[in-house]
């Protein structure tokens, strides 16, 4: 591939990324305490178009976000995978740009996975989209919770590794 092809990929990655960590932000930073809040207002319309209206669709671009952010990386790394995610040491005398980019991905790699294989599952229990206890519901919301959570915490250091790789490391 020429570097015009992989261009795309790069900003599709961007893009997609920023989409991916953005509502991520928002669940954590602004739904979350706005969900609290209509619960806790008692003259108020409720939770129930956050949840019914909202959070579906957030939740929708959330997980296809994280799938084409990780889809095209992958794609931007063109032959590179390996050496990404085994950090360059298959290189002989290793490569900084591999073993950085690669914690990077194996940081997305990890918050993917937490994506589809915790939070969406949790998030369509809490949201009615699949039956559930009272109590199903109540650890589905602290599971979903923890797991994002440990995604935001995850996406201040992938976002610095992913930013090192290709521009220096800044320490």
């Amino acid at each position: 591939m020429e570097f015009n092809d992989l261009a795309i990929f790069r900003w599709v990655h961007f893009l997609s990324g920023i989409t991916w960590i953005g509502l991520l932000y928002f669940f954590n930073f602004v739904q979350m305490s706005a969900m609290a809040a209509a619960l806790a207002d008692k003259d108020g319309p409720g939770p129930a178009a956050i949840g019914k209206y909202i959070a579906p669709r957030a939740l929708l671009w959330f997980r296809w976000a994280a799938v084409v952010t990780w889809l095209s990386g992958v794609a931007y790394l063109k032959g590179g995978v390996v050496d990404a995610f085994t950090f360059g040491m298959m290189i002989e005398g290793g490569s900084i740009y591999f073993a950085t980019i690669g914690m990077g991905a194996w940081l997305g790699t990890i918050m993917l996975f937490n994506v589809w294989a915790i939070i969406w599952p949790n998030q369509q229990k809490i949201l009615g989209m699949v039956e559930a206890t009272a109590d199903e519901i109540a650890k589905a919301k602290r599971t979903a919770m923890l797991a994002s959570r440990t995604n935001v915490a995850l996406s201040i250091p992938m976002l610095l590794f992913m930013g090192s790789a290709a521009h220096g490391l800044p320490f």
